[in-house]
């Protein structure tokens, strides 16, 4: 398995870039309790991204793991999640607002503490959509990978604090051309009062082609159907 590249998501930090098809994305948690938010959107057409609603209807779920698939609002798999050894990655938490981490973790700015500045997750990924032709109207539910987070019978939500351990991995398969964006910013649930530093590793590797008997394929009915309406897409660009 080839790596093509790898990259350390430090504390507070944010990334976005294009991921063609057939890829491994590998992230790895560098110590216990790490959140990191995703954004997925087709490359070749930014109107097209992941739909949270659509992909957790599909699969009939409340939260991603092994074998599940992140759907765009175009019925077409953007990524599977292959491999993982967290079980369990929330989807709908959203992401920290600056009004939310100044109230939790104390104001701070980048002209007092320069790169030492705590961000929020809304901060970094205006920042990325801007520089990838978008806006804040771009903005959708993420992802956030390594986080638990369950309701009661109630319906009030509930964060695992120690969920995610040290060394833990989710391995992404990217089924079409996708701009990935990140931020390694708290999960807005986390109780804790101290701004969660916990860096993580990012890889990417040559993906295998997808067979007839592939885990994330057969996973459920509606799977198979999203997968034959990505490879129509890319059949008909060819």
């Amino acid at each position: 398995m080839k790596q093509y590249w790898s990259k350390l998501l430090v504390p507070g930090g944010k990334w976005s870039g294009v991921i063609g098809k057939g890829k491994y994305i590998r992230f790895t948690a560098l110590d216990q309790g790490a959140n990191v938010s995703l954004l997925l959107y087709n490359a070749k057409d930014k109107f097209e991204r992941y739909n949270m609603p659509d992909t957790l209807k599909a699969q009939h779920t409340f939260y991603l793991t092994k074998g599940n698939v992140l759907l765009s609002d175009n019925g077409r798999v953007l990524v599977s999640i292959i491999e993982d050894s967290v079980g369990w990655h929330d989807t709908v938490s959203g992401y920290t607002t600056r009004e939310m981490t100044d109230a939790k973790y104390g104001v701070t700015t980048y002209q007092q503490l320069r790169n030492d500045w705590l961000r929020s997750g809304e901060e970094n990924f205006a920042m990325e959509l801007v520089r990838n032709g978008l806006g804040l109207r771009d903005l959708v539910p993420v992802v956030n990978l390594f986080s638990k987070v369950y309701c009661d019978h109630r319906g009030d939500m509930h964060f695992v604090v120690d969920h995610c351990q040290k060394g833990d991995t989710v391995t992404l398969r990217t089924e079409m051309d996708v701009l990935l964006i990140l931020s390694n910013t708290p999960n807005p649930l986390d109780p804790r009062t101290s701004y969660p530093s916990v860096p993580v590793k990012m890889e990417v590797y040559d993906a295998e082609t997808v067979k007839q008997d592939d885990y994330c394929l057969n996973f459920c009915p509606e799977n198979r159907r999203a997968f034959e309406n990505t490879l129509e897409y890319y059949q008909l660009m060819s």
